[in-house]
């Protein structure tokens, strides 16, 4: 799953820079640097994410950046997070049926699906391959 979005940074005459994403217009930030909003801009991505999950919305396919664009990554752990939100979603699976799946009560689901909570990676790949799926890891530089 690809949670990789791409930004459209903005300066503005005050010489802020802002940061919008076409794919999920509900994330925008601005800061006084280039660096200080991309940073931000992580921040606004995962919590305009956590209200799709909130709202019970399907995530937003990212589309491929166009030139000048940069691409904003949730974090590892929201992204393994998302995944398993959205794959409960695609399969119809209910919180209680993913529960038991993996053998936790249901308070351990929806702190699996909480963004802002520090699930255990054990957790999160005993829910993801109760999906039928597994995480892998890249590491790319961060320039």
């Amino acid at each position: 799953m690809n949670l990789a979005y791409p930004v459209t940074l903005t300066t503005y005459a005050n010489g802020q820079v802002g940061a919008s994403f076409c794919d999920v217009p509900e994330a925008h930030t601005a800061g006084n640097t280039e660096a200080q909003t991309l940073d931000r801009a992580q921040d606004a991505l995962v919590v305009a994410l956590s209200c799709y999950l909130d709202n019970g919305r399907p995530l937003p396919t990212p589309s491929k950046a166009k030139r000048g664009q940069r691409l904003v990554m949730a974090p590892p752990r929201a992204a393994i997070k998302l995944a398993i939100y959205q794959a409960m979603r695609d399969q119809s699976m209910s919180q209680a049926q993913l529960a038991e799946r993996i053998g936790v009560d249901g308070k351990q689901v929806r702190r699996i699906l909480n963004l802002d909570h520090e699930s255990k990676l054990s957790q999160l790949e005993s829910a993801l391959a109760a999906l039928g799926l597994v995480a892998s890891v890249e590491i790319s530089s961060a320039n």
